[in-house]
């Protein structure tokens, strides 16, 4: 196998929406709440915006490649004059990395006009595309998310109100999503039945917001209101009235939360379904502590997402918690990037080692995952340069062995460093000293008990893989 470049996790996008009832312009509000998700995707970003007090039908969105703050400037934030708005962050993990492909979707139909952006991966998108098109319909994008704008726009034809319409379209949609669509004068937003991605309700003065991680509320000083549950479709009305629908919900041991939020995607000061995510990363370097015990001077985590953990770990051992490196913070998070190329390069100029912290040291060092082992390869080798008498790496997740259909870009097995392969044998191609893993039955004691997805590990899907390939190919 090459692993002349490293695979690690990338997730799909984060979502914000929000109406502001009492007809105050949202796209500032909106671009911050982007801001403070752009961890969940740099490669687009978007806002739809609509005047629900004038021309209800009339919708201005600006959206492009780049990151939030090289999509939008003053003069573009300004033109986008509406109460009723939603915005997008994109990594792909389905579709092109091109413009045509970047989100809010905007639909003219003959009901009026829908905004939808999707987080999420649907396993059942290509039967539901070609059921489309031999309708006649004309696809614009080549993204899953299109196929459920398009259904909700058919069933709204059928259908009273557009609520009504979410929910019958997304009895006909398999995987997952955390959706936020705005009609005319309503927001919607929708999680699947598994809830295997965040959304949450928040207020702010007289508005209410629908978005991925609560970390997007406490950046605008909007209060949590809670979250959406997995299978329930929520409506913000437009005297404030919020309406809910669990006609798509599952008993709460059959949901499937994706256990990576917890250990990767979400920033540390999000809440997920009641578990803080600092606090899931603090167990998980216990766990660790108490599983892979070893004799160190240093417990030192790989940033941003090892850093908890290492603490946690830390704490547990009673080994002293150090920062060994230093990050350029104008690169963006090298892993969720849609080539290889550009993740090698990434890692590159992502980290510094802060040789006088490290060097003659003893350490142990705590990474959220090993895929293809290159990385780790990597910053073992920068450690090495800086002189470390020891590098012992601790892992907050058990090894990848199976693909991911749900919206995170886990390559297929061939590709993963410990499928076939012994610890030792992982440990010795890293380069590391020893090597230990998150036991998989911790899991569930770091998500706090809740039911989660951890088919990545264990193989074990919520719903049967897709017959056909929806993932599309990831090292573009």
């Amino acid at each position: 196998m090459d692993f002349a470049a490293d695979y690690s996790v990338g997730e799909k996008c984060g979502v914000f929406g929000i109406y502001d009832l009492s007809g105050g312009d949202v796209a500032q509000t909106i671009y911050y709440g982007l801001y403070a998700l752009q961890h969940r995707g740099q490669e687009s970003a978007g806002i739809a915006v609509a005047n629900t007090f004038d021309d209800v039908d009339k919708v201005v969105c600006h959206k492009d490649l780049g990151r939030v703050n090289e999509v939008f400037n003053e003069e573009n934030i300004l033109s986008l004059k509406g109460n009723l708005g939603i915005g997008h962050v994109r990594y792909s993990t389905a579709g092109a990395s091109n413009r045509e492909n970047s989100q809010p979707l905007v639909l003219a139909y003959i009901k009026g006009t829908l905004m939808l952006a999707h987080n999420g991966n649907l396993t059942n998108a290509p039967q539901l595309r070609r059921e489309l098109a031999m309708g006649g319909a004309i696809f614009q994008t080549t993204i899953d998310s299109e196929t459920i704008a398009y259904h909700i726009a058919r069933e709204r034809v059928k259908t009273k109100t557009v609520q009504e319409a979410t929910v019958n379209a997304l009895k006909k949609v398999q995987g997952s999503y955390s959706l936020v669509v705005a009609s005319p004068r309503k927001l919607i937003g929708a999680r699947d039945p598994w809830g295997f991605r965040p959304l949450v309700i928040g207020k702010l003065d007289n508005a209410y917001i629908l978005t991925s991680e609560t970390c997007a509320l406490e950046t605008i000083n909007a209060e949590f209101v809670r979250d959406v549950l997995p299978g329930e479709v929520v409506s913000i009305l437009p005297d404030g009235t919020i309406e809910s629908n669990m006609e798509l919900a599952l008993p709460e041991n059959k949901t499937a939360r994706c256990i990576f939020e917890y250990i990767y995607f979400c920033r540390p000061d999000t809440t997920f379904d009641g578990m803080s995510v600092t606090k899931a990363r603090i167990i998980a370097g216990k766990i660790l502590a108490k599983t892979h015990p070893v004799d160190a001077d240093l417990v030192v985590g790989v940033p941003e997402s090892g850093n908890m953990a290492a603490v946690g770990y830390s704490m547990e051992s009673g080994i002293p918690y150090g920062i060994a490196f230093t990050k350029n913070t104008y690169v963006g998070r090298t892993f969720i990037k849609p080539k290889q190329s550009s993740r090698v390069q990434s890692v590159k100029v992502k980290l510094n080692v802060l040789r006088d912290v490290v060097e003659g040291k003893r350490i142990v060092m705590i990474d959220d995952s090993i895929v293809r082992g290159t990385t780790s390869n990597q910053i073992i080798s920068m450690l090495r340069n800086a002189g470390v008498k020891e590098i012992h790496m601790r892992v907050s997740a058990p090894p990848f062995y199976h693909p991911c259909y749900f919206g995170i870009d886990i390559p297929s097995e061939n590709q993963l460093i410990a499928s076939g392969r012994t610890v030792e044998e992982v440990c010795k191609i890293i380069g590391a000293d020893s090597l230990g893993y998150l036991p998989i039955e911790a899991l569930k004691e770091m998500s706090g008990g809740l039911s989660i997805c951890d088919a990545c590990f264990s193989g074990n899907y919520p719903i049967d893989p897709p017959a056909e390939d929806i993932r599309g190919e990831f090292d573009k």
